[in-house]
């Protein structure tokens, strides 16, 4: 198993934008690759009501994945939305006013100016990195809008998993069902022990991967009192239910984008990564969107099922998503290697 290393920045892009973020960088300290100009840097975006650590155990599972001779990756970074994990936190004051809904836009006017260097507090100029896009749900919304803004990012491909994408018709009842599922969620625990023991107690979280849910307990959710629970004791969410409520409000569906999803994959290589099982969103729901922003599958680099997964694949099938992402990221290293001959 690779000895995979981790250390966390707060970037601040004020007063370009007035949120603060929290990003996790991760590498394998003995890779060749760390200063390769030609090796990729993986960013990590998640979806609503998750954080940049569940990513983790796919990020190793990758890396012990990749011979010598394989895919070079220079190094993973993992980027919290501005309401959710440690970003949150940050925020907690800023987010009181003026954030309910939480536009998802937001997620992308955040990564689009740690991505495009506009502020303050980490050492790496993104704009000269051989970037690789890889976003989950929301996050992957989150991606292509930030494809739109200047200056313009410039990512060798895009890695799309299990996108939101939602038509207009469809968005108000799945808006309601989530941001109801989430009102109603509990959301104080004892400790963290207790959090932990009742959650893996009920069908949804039990059919996380073991690792991902250790790492929701102990990275998402942090001691009381807070601002949103001034008397509590014992433990809470990071993201707040307020904000994780007012996050599934906020969600874009309908022309802007299917329009932009359709623009990002004329303009770069994209990889689709799909659950067999339509959970969360209906298959009818799914086969309108790639009807109306990818027009087939044909458009894509690659299209990947995975195979007894549904939406939260990256939360109850870590070390298939690793090997999915594996594929694709051997598939460009061959394509790349074809053109120079």
């Amino acid at each position: 198993m690779v000895a995979m290393h981790a250390q966390s920045y707060t970037f601040d892009p004020r007063p370009h934008y007035p949120l603060l973020l929290s990003a996790n960088r991760y590498w394998d300290p003995s890779s060749p690759h760390l200063d390769d100009p030609t090796a990729t840097t993986l960013v990590f975006t998640h979806g609503t009501g998750f954080h940049k650590e569940q990513i983790e155990p796919t990020i190793q599972e990758l890396y012990d994945l990749v011979p010598v001779d394989g895919p070079k990756i220079r190094e993973v970074w993992s980027i919290d939305a501005p309401n959710h994990g440690d970003s949150a936190v940050l925020n907690e004051q800023v987010l009181r006013s003026g954030y309910e809904p939480f536009e998802w836009q937001e997620y992308s006017r955040a990564l689009h100016a740690l991505l495009a260097g506009l502020g303050t507090g980490i050492d790496v100029e993104f704009s000269r990195r051989r970037l690789v896009l890889i976003g989950h749900s929301m996050g992957a919304i989150a991606n292509v809008f930030a494809l739109s803004y200047q200056p313009i990012l410039k990512p060798e491909f895009l890695i799309i998993i299990e996108i939101m994408g939602v038509t207009t018709h469809a968005l108000p009842l799945l808006q309601n069902s989530f941001a109801a599922a989430s009102t109603n969620r509990r959301d104080i625990w004892q400790s963290r022990a207790e959090a932990y023991q009742m959650l893996k107690a009920r069908p949804l979280w039990r059919s996380w991967d073991d690792r991902v849910l250790g790492i929701f307990v102990e990275k998402g959710m942090r001691p009381l009192p807070t601002l949103e629970y001034p008397d509590k004791e014992g433990v809470t969410l990071k993201c707040t239910r307020r904000q994780e409520t007012a996050t599934y409000h906020g969600g874009p569906a309908g022309p802007n984008v299917d329009s932009l999803v359709k623009s990002a994959i004329q303009r770069f290589r994209a990889h689709f990564i799909v659950g067999s099982i339509n959970d969360h969103l209906p298959r009818a729901v799914k086969d309108e969107f790639f009807a109306n922003a990818v027009g087939g599958v044909q458009n894509l680099a690659s299209f990947t099922r995975v195979a007894n997964a549904g939406h939260l694949m990256v939360q109850t099938h870590p070390t298939a998503v690793a090997k999915a992402l594996f594929d694709v990221l051997t598939t460009e290293r061959e394509q790349m290697l074809q053109a120079k001959l």
